[in-house]
């Protein structure tokens, strides 16, 4: 119960960190810390799945793509970026009340689901989940990091030939 609190804390402590850092780097990087903080979590609660899937591609591949896209980008300036703020509050100034009122609306509404949800498998180790009964989410895991570090290749590459 420790363990879990002081994850939950680290947790927040880093999310936080990534929303609040200026840099965009520290923001990756942070990104990448809070899903493996996650990831601790999830193994600590008995979702090996879960934790396995959140290790591999939100700790692994997504960060990996933000910071490559970050060196490809371009700085603005101080005037630019007050220009596109400007801009982004000329065109999306209704989009907080349909977020407020969507709120509000969805909390009157009561959903019912008829779906049943399997119980839990926490008996079950995670290699045998992924290699015995749930090998088509091992193949799409493989091609997503696949299909992930192919395009990073290739934007490095078209870069290299622009320069």
């Amino acid at each position: 119960m420790i363990v879990n609190s002081i994850l939950l804390i680290a947790l927040l402590c880093v999310a936080l960190w990534a929303v609040m850092t200026r840099s965009l780097l520290r923001s990756a990087i942070a990104l990448a810390i809070v899903s493996a903080v996650l990831t601790m979590l999830m193994f600590r609660l008995h979702s090996p799945l879960a934790a396995v899937f959140e290790l591999s591609v939100c700790a692994g591949l997504i960060p990996v793509v933000f910071v490559s896209a970050i060196t490809l980008t371009q700085p603005l300036s101080t005037k630019e970026v007050l220009q596109h703020m400007r801009e982004r509050l000329t065109r999306f100034w209704y989009l907080p009340f349909i977020i407020v009122s969507s709120g509000i609306i969805f909390t009157f509404i009561h959903l019912s689901s008829k779906m049943p949800l399997p119980g839990a498998e926490v008996d079950k180790d995670v290699r045998i989940l992924l290699w015995n009964i749930r090998p088509l989410d091992l193949i799409g895991q493989i091609l997503i990091l696949l299909i992930g570090a192919f395009g990073i290749l290739i934007i490095f590459k078209e870069k290299k030939e622009n320069e």
